[in-house]
């Protein structure tokens, strides 16, 4: 699934392709996919400009003159730029008209995107009940303790909750505990002051360096906007067969049925 990096991505190369430009039509291929009948999500969004382009979370927001188009890729979701004239695979659920012959296109494989339309001025703090930003002031060692010891959940649970801190998945969770020499199954209430301040600073970090790199194509992450990701090739334990840091075997493990990775040595037990 794309994680915060990724959607960041998208956001910011779809911005510099579509900003100002004007929806002329909209088909739905896939109903289940938005909030309303295809007609009424149609009729709402032509003649409306892409404005604005906002992420929340792993959230897509475009804001629009009085409307905003939310979009979450889930698993496999992909935006295209295409020409009008190339014929539209069966993946792909819904064509925005654009001026010029082009369309931009949602493709997904496994239909489980998600788009509504919510009021233009939508509160972020509230948004879907997010959590805060890893980069806001909020998400800060006193909340990642609060929340913590409010729990007593694996570390890496902790990290994938939404509620707690927004955008982070399976990948940068792995890379985050890698970094604060924590192993994922750690019991979050058991986890010091000096751990959630080093969980604060690493996430940070890593997401920012992600971000700089394009986020990530392990597995199926690509689509048409020229985005590339690199930050595979920085990550130190996700994916790996040995620790990019010991060089010793690494570790999987199903934690909240999510296949984590972690090194014994370099992400001690207690």
């Amino acid at each position: 699934m794309p994680e915060l990096p990724e959607v960041e991505t998208v956001l910011r190369t779809l911005e510099h392709q579509i900003a100002g430009e004007q929806i002329l039509s909209v088909e739905v291929r896939y109903p289940k996919m938005i909030d309303r009948s295809p007609a009424e999500f149609a009729n709402a969004l032509t003649g409306r400009h892409f404005q604005r382009f906002e992420r929340r979370g792993k959230y897509l927001l475009f804001g629009m003159e009085d409307i905003t188009l939310v979009s979450h890729l889930r698993m496999e979701g992909k935006y295209y730029l295409m020409d009008s004239i190339e014929p539209a695979d069966r993946h792909t659920h819904v064509i925005f008209q654009l001026p010029g012959d082009r369309q931009l296109r949602y493709h997904d494989t496994r239909k489980f995107g998600r788009m509504e339309l919510l009021p233009r001025d939508v509160d972020p703090f509230s948004f879907h009940d997010l959590g805060p930003e890893p980069f806001w002031e909020s998400f800060s060692e006193p909340y990642v303790y609060a929340c913590a010891h409010a729990r007593s959940v694996p570390v890496k649970t902790l990290l994938l909750d939404q509620t707690f801190v927004a955008g982070i998945g399976n990948i940068y969770a792995d890379e985050i505990c890698f970094a604060c020499g924590i192993r994922p199954t750690k019991r979050s209430d058991r986890l010091r002051h000096r751990d959630c301040e080093n969980i604060v600073l690493h996430t940070r970090r890593i997401l920012k360096e992600a971000i700089a790199a394009g986020g990530t194509t392990i597995r199926s992450y690509t689509s048409s906007l020229g985005v590339t990701g690199l930050f595979q090739l920085e990550c130190m334990v996700h994916a790996k067969k040995v620790c990019s840091r010991c060089g010793q075997p690494t570790k999987i493990k199903r934690i909240g049925g999510r296949t984590s990775y972690y090194c014994p040595q370099c992400q001690k037990a207690i």
